[in-house]
């Protein structure tokens, strides 16, 4: 028997055809992906330097309000949505703040939300294609089987053995085999390609985000350094009180 792939197709059973459709459709779901995903990366990056060449000069002139006007237009740049989000976040606590915790350590728990929420939304689909890379051949390798049972099966039937009468079964059923890994391997080269200009995304997110609070912490008081000072005035009020009921609250 040639190998003809439409001669082969056109002698699978119906359960090979059927792995045949589901690996033709994770090879599709598989480029859908990678190509979503390619174009999201290159328009952040994009977008991202765009957005820092005009909110840089902003920040560095306390021009918060302004920066976060320009965070809002910007709406393709991660970047945007992280320090946009924190910005926001401390102009509203500035105003009204909330217990005990300052400006600052607010704006950095919500910094953390909103790093998470981009980090999510950066490695979105790519568990498509690291499952299709992981299942794909082991798929394959049912098809590959279950033709190979479907082959003997045939000889059973039949009564007649010898190579010839189960080689055309088994050549379709390892065409099943090599149709998932042609769909596993290029799956996976391009899980790994799109991991690693993730990774480098939310690497440089969470230095944006490291550099933004170093930037609040030099324009408004830490947070810490007013709880400790309250502490201070706190312990000091007590030891009045003690020292007016005639008490010593001194150590030994």
């Amino acid at each position: 028997m040639n190998f003809n792939l439409i001669d082969i197709y056109h002698h699978m059973g119906l359960f090979a055809r059927c792995i045949a459709y589901t690996l033709v459709a994770f090879a599709l779901a598989s480029l859908i992906v990678f190509f979503e995903r390619l174009f999201f990366l290159f328009r952040t990056k994009g977008a991202d330097r765009a957005f820092i060449a005009k909110g840089g000069r902003m920040l560095e002139a306390q021009q918060h309000e302004a920066f976060v006007v320009e965070a809002s237009k910007a709406r393709a740049s991660s970047l945007a949505k992280l320090l946009g989000g924190g910005v926001k976040t401390y102009l509203v606590r500035k105003e009204a703040p909330q217990g005990n915790l300052g400006a600052v350590e607010l704006t950095r728990r919500e910094l953390e939300r909103i790093y998470e929420r981009v980090g999510a939304d950066v490695r979105r689909g790519m568990s498509v294609l690291a499952s299709v890379g992981s299942v794909a051949p082991f798929v394959g390798l049912l098809g590959t089987v279950v033709g190979i049972i479907e082959s003997f099966a045939g000889i059973a039937k039949t009564g007649s053995g010898g190579l010839g009468a189960v080689s055309a079964g088994i050549s379709e059923a390892l065409v099943v085999t090599a149709l998932g890994l042609l769909v596993a391997i290029p799956a996976v080269l391009m899980f790994n390609l799109l991991s690693t200009r993730a990774d480098a995304l939310v690497l440089s997110l969470d230095l944006a985000r490291r550099e933004f609070m170093d930037h609040l912490e030099d324009v408004h008081p830490s947070g810490s350094a007013k709880a400790a000072r309250g502490e201070g005035a706190v312990a000091l009020d007590v030891e009045r009180a003690a020292r007016r009921e005639g008490h010593d609250v001194r150590p030994a």
